[in-house]
């Protein structure tokens, strides 16, 4: 049986793990992604409409291929949710990795019937270097789920994280995530994910004030650089501290952009 079908053999034994990806032109990195995830009961690949090779990857991988329009990352991940049949999902990103000593975690925990959920650590790579502060690591991801505990605010269109009801464990054993390699990746993601932080501040009935763009920015910084321990990162730790202010730059000019409308 191939990791998305969604019926077993006679005899075969049941299905416990769905491995979900949320895929959108990720034709460079889905290969990689799904044969990480290859030991997974079934694979569901939900594609925003991609126009590159994705989708005939995400078949010859023997995912379940699903499309569905996108709104929001809440909404996309409640979607997949809803369409998975077995006990357990795991969620990951087209430029995650799940190693060995994770697949084997993620089977000891999902065994164990009174856990509701798990928080995975994350191991970024920026330009191609493992992170150790500036709030990088370990970046805890709330991704193993049985979706009979756990649901999505649709409220929430970016950084979204599921609601659980029930035990939520922690695992050791960390996704590997190629975040940016290079800096104009970087950019171009950011200043999508600042419309979305905008819009979902505005949501929540947040107020520009002139000081807003005198006082935020700097303090993303200092608390990138400084409290979350961005400076043991070198350089590199230092500019991202930068990079991090101009988003949050970028947040409050997209929230004025949509008042002016």
């Amino acid at each position: 049986m191939s990791p998305g079908s969604t019926s077993a053999m006679p005899g075969a034994p049941e299905a416990v793990l769905t491995g979900v990806v949320l895929t959108l032109n990720e034709a460079r990195h889905l290969p990689d992604c799904l044969a990480s995830l290859a030991w997974c009961d079934r694979l569901l690949v939900l594609d925003s409409g991609s126009t590159d090779a994705t989708q005939d990857i995400a078949r010859r991988a023997g995912a379940r291929l699903v499309e569905h329009p996108f709104e929001n990352y809440s909404r996309q991940r409640q979607q997949a949710m809803d369409l998975v049949s077995t006990p357990w999902l795991l969620f990951v990103d087209a430029d995650e990795r799940v190693s060995a000593d994770l697949a084997l975690e993620i089977r000891s925990a999902i065994a164990d019937p009174s856990l509701a959920a798990a928080w995975i650590p994350r191991r970024n790579l920026f330009f191609g270097r493992a992170l150790r502060g500036g709030g990088w690591w370990p970046d805890p991801q709330l991704r193993l789920l049985r979706p009979a505990c756990a649901h999505f605010d649709p409220a929430r269109a970016v950084h979204e994280r599921a609601e659980v009801r029930g035990k939520i464990g922690r695992l050791a054993q960390p996704l590997l995530h190629i975040n940016y390699e290079t800096r104009a990746e970087f950019v171009a993601k950011q200043r999508g994910y600042a419309r979305l932080e905008a819009a979902r501040r505005q949501a929540e009935g947040w107020q520009l004030k002139p000081r807003n763009y005198l006082l935020q920015p700097p303090r993303e910084a200092w608390r990138r650089l400084i409290t979350l321990g961005g400076w043991t990162d070198g350089l590199l730790g230092l500019e991202l501290a930068l990079r991090m202010a101009l988003y949050e730059l970028w947040v409050l000019q997209a929230m004025a952009a949509a008042d002016a409308r």
